[in-house]
């Protein structure tokens, strides 16, 4: 019998899927799990990155050779996440003027 005809549900969903679970998510940075892997070029630049760690309650594993570029991408990617853009709400035509006139908007700044 062709599934056009067929009135029932064809296939079940399972379970996992239908409540939302994520199974694919990846484990966080810096956690004792997943440390962060960090190549520094001296012994001054590691004890400072260590500081800041240690004040954020993070785990990593810092590298410390001279030869080798330094590499603390994951590190910043911790710190300096962006920020979201957020605009003034405009006004509406019948609000009061923000300029100060008593107007209405779109008698006086909205033209």
């Amino acid at each position: 019998m062709s599934k056009f005809f067929y009135k029932g549900r064809i296939e079940k969903k399972p379970k996992y899927e239908s409540f939302g679970y994520n199974t694919k998510r990846a484990t966080k940075l810096g956690t004792e799990t997943n440390p962060l892997t960090l190549i520094v070029n001296s012994e001054e630049r590691k004890q400072a990155l260590l500081q800041q760690i240690e004040e954020n309650n993070l785990f990593a594993n810092i590298t410390v050779d001279a030869n080798v570029a330094e590499n603390t991408a994951e590190f910043d990617g911790i710190f300096n996440k962006p920020k979201t853009t957020v605009f003034e709400k405009t006004p509406n035509r019948n609000d009061p003027c923000s300029c100060g006139s008593g107007q209405k908007y779109k008698k006086c700044c909205g033209k």
